[in-house]
C-alpha cells in the first residue's frame, strides 16, 4: 500500500510535535530542575513555569491515577484512528488537525508510561482566565481540535456553495 504525500505530511507534524513535546519536558525535567523548584517565574505574574504531575486527564478527572493505563490505550487507539484518517484525506486543514492531535496525544502516552504521569509546565494561570497548567502536547492537541472544527465549518460551507453553484 502506498501511503499518500499528504497523510505523510500528517505523521510529519505528528513526529515534529512528539519530538517537540518530549524535548521540552527534557529540559524541564533534567535542564532547569523543574521539579525541585517547583516554580520558576518567567513574565510574572503572566507566565510561570510550574511542575506539576497531572495524573488524570482534564480538570482533575482520574486524578489519582487509577485510570492511566487505559487512558494510555485509549489515546493511542485515537492516535491510530488519525493516522488511518490521514490516509483519506485531502484537505491540508484536515491533514494539520490530525497531525498535531496524533503528535499530542502521543506525547502524553510517553509520559504516562515513562513516569505514571504527565509532565506539565506552561502555567498562565496569572492571567486570571486560564488557571491549568499544561504542556506542549497539550497545546497541540487544542490547536489541531480548534483546526478541525474549523475545516470542518469550512467544507460544510464549500459544500453548500458547491450544491448552491449546480442548482443555478
Amino acid at each position: 500500500m502506498k501511503i499518500p504525500r499528504i497523510a505523510l505530511a500528517a505523521y510529519g507534524i505528528a513526529i515534529f510535535v512528539i519530538v517537540f513535546d518530549q524535548l521540552t519536558k527534557a529540559w524541564v525535567l533534567s535542564g532547569l530542575d523543574l521539579r525541585e523548584l517547583g516554580r520558576v517565574p518567567v513574565l510574572p505574574p503572566i507566565f510561570n513555569l510550574t511542575w506539576v504531575e497531572n495524573r488524570g486527564v482534564s480538570f482533575g478527572l482520574f486524578g489519582d491515577g487509577s485510570a492511566r493505563w487505559m487512558l494510555s490505550a485509549f489515546s493511542l487507539a485515537v492516535a491510530g484512528v488519525l493516522g488511518w484518517w490521514a490516509l483519506k484525506a485531502d484537505r491540508r486543514l484536515l491533514i494539520s488537525s490530525v497531525g498535531l492531535i496524533m503528535g499530542g496525544a502521543i506525547g502524553n502516552v510517553i509520559d504516562r508510561i515513562r513516569f505514571g504521569f504527565v509532565v506539565d509546565f506552561l502555567d498562565f494561570s496569572g492571567t486570571g482566565f486560564f488557571p491549568w497548567v499544561f504542556n506542549v502536547a497539550d497545546s497541540a492537541i487544542t490547536v489541531g481540535v480548534i483546526l478541525l472544527i474549523l475545516d470542518s465549518l469550512l467544507s460544510e460551507r464549500a459544500a453548500k456553495v458547491g450544491v448552491a453553484a449546480e442548482k443555478s
